[in-house]
């Protein structure tokens, strides 16, 4: 069983109906049993990074994830599950979990990503929407049946940056070369959205939770 954290941020029915095209056994909870039992968490999410750890810390869900991964439990952050995973976010000025040292920033708008038709080069959007390809940096369960290129579908202003690089499994670029997905076999964060991402992120779904029930023998 994969638990499904619910706490009110967002995009938790778009990850279990994912799950379920999948048949693969799981639930939206809040109930610390549950989770604690579950063979692994997904962390998913949308919105502002101070209302998600608002609501966090107020039903101890942050003391919740953080003996997750004290036990190894295998978890999957997910957008603004994977931003607030690392120490500190520039929306709001939002201090955060701090399981993973790093940095969320927001994207620079004078950044310029490819050119117009007259060859003078066009600045970002934020926020970052639609479909990117990722470059896969690293060796990693999630990639299996995953090519380098790819492509994933992406709703964001901000991005992380983990302080450690060897974190860093896999990339995109807009504007910048910025962290697609990073983490340790067991702890990792995607910042786009796999439940939106066809073939690719279905593929990356059945990765982390076939690693969950192998983990759970």
């Amino acid at each position: 069983m994969i638990a499904i954290l619910d706490y009110k941020a967002g995009n938790q029915t778009s990850v279990l109906r994912a799950l379920n095209f999948l048949g693969i056994p799981a639930c939206i909870t809040d109930d610390d049993k549950t989770i604690m039992n579950a063979d692994g968490v997904i962390f998913p999410g949308v919105g502002a990074a101070k209302q998600a750890m608002d609501r966090l810390t107020s039903k101890n869900q942050d003391s919740l994830l953080r003996e997750l991964v004290r036990q190894k439990k295998p978890l999957l952050g997910i957008c603004l599950g994977c931003q607030i995973l690392l120490d500190y976010s520039e929306e709001s000025s939002t201090k955060t979990l701090g399981i993973i040292p790093g940095v969320c920033k927001k994207f620079d708008e004078t950044w310029t990503d490819g050119c117009d038709e007259h060859n003078v080069p066009e600045k970002i959007r934020i926020p970052h929407m639609g479909w990117n390809s990722i470059a896969i940096k690293k060796d990693s369960p999630l990639f299996h049946n995953i090519q380098s290129g790819s492509t994933v579908y992406y709703v964001h202003s901000y991005y992380p940056e983990p302080q450690d690089n060897n974190l860093v499994l896999a990339t995109s670029t807009y504007g910048k070369e910025f962290t697609a997905v990073y983490g340790t076999d067991g702890l990792w964060a995607v910042q786009f959205h796999p439940e939106k991402s066809g073939k690719t992120g279905l593929q990356l779904l059945k990765n982390f939770c076939g690693y969950c029930a192998a983990a759970s023998k």
